[in-house]
């Protein structure tokens, strides 16, 4: 059994993986924690397995026949290997050197054991605040973030306080969710939650994740001296507005599916846990 099991999924993203390796490599190359790092890959035909095998043949790579998709692909992963804790962690994220990310990220959960996950602090390529912890999102949420109404005073209103806006990001301090970008797990707390749920192809899961612990009494973190670079394409968001969007963009007509799915399970029962 592994100290900490990371799981990448990979699609199309060789590229970044090998960024994502080496830094995370050598973030924990003095460390005396056992580390299981599985890469899975969901059919990208880019030669990643026998990148891996070349460059990092301690990484395991798990080859799927199609693409199943974040959530589905990430419980793949972790299953794979059993640990005390768990960092479902994206392909274009970087480690600063020098910082012992992997390590800080492990005793935080160690001296904090009623926290079931932890989000470190992510930032762009150029350092600056990415908005990774969330608050419940509203019913209108993803129209705020598409159309105008998002540029409307209630709208700005309403984004500002899904990402949070209001609080400077510096201390550390429970949140409604996290992004799925970086999300560090406690065994224990997915013994009693279960993992992603696979309904959702990709979107909204990582929140739904964060509700679920919530609802189990397992408490969801933000933790803003440790911090990790985050590429974050957006993919959904280059085409604007929800109708263009729908018709010449599927990773928009995939994040409209997963956040129905959203609606459609909650029901209205899931609520603001954290002020």
């Amino acid at each position: 059994m592994f100290d900490i099991h990371i799981v990448i999924v990979n699609y199309k993203m060789k590229d970044k993986i090998a960024v994502c390796l080496k830094t995370l490599f050598n973030d924990i190359q003095h460390s005396s924690l056992g580390v299981q790092v599985t890469v899975v890959d969901n059919n990208s035909q880019d030669g990643i397995k026998d990148f891996l095998q070349k460059e990092f043949p301690q990484v395991k790579c798990i080859l799927q026949e199609k693409n199943f998709g974040f959530g589905k692909s990430q419980n793949t992963g972790m299953r794979s290997a059993e640990a005390t804790y768990y960092f479902a962690l994206n392909p274009d994220t970087v480690f600063a050197k020098g910082e012992r990310t992997i390590e800080r990220l492990y005793n935080f959960m160690e001296a904090n054991p009623k926290v079931g996950m932890i989000g470190p602090k992510l930032v762009y390529p150029d350092g600056s605040l990415q908005y990774s912890c969330w608050r419940y999102l509203s019913l209108f949420q993803p129209f705020f973030q598409r159309t105008n109404l998002g540029k409307t005073r209630w709208g700005k209103k309403k984004v500002a306080e899904h990402h949070m806006k209001d609080w400077d990001h510096n201390s550390t301090r429970p949140v409604d969710a996290l992004m799925g970008s970086a999300m560090f797990v406690r065994k224990k707390a997915i013994d009693e939650v279960g993992m992603f749920d696979e309904r959702y192809f990709m979107y909204y899961e990582d929140i739904d994740w964060s509700l679920s612990m919530w609802e189990k009494h397992w408490p969801v973190y933000y933790v803003h001296d440790i911090v990790l670079t985050h590429i974050h394409g957006r993919g959904s968001a280059k085409v604007p507005g929800v109708v263009r969007a729908l018709l010449k963009n599927k990773l928009a007509r995939i994040h409209l599916k997963s956040w129905l799915s959203f609606l459609w399970k909650w029901k209205g029962t899931a609520k603001y846990y954290t002020p």
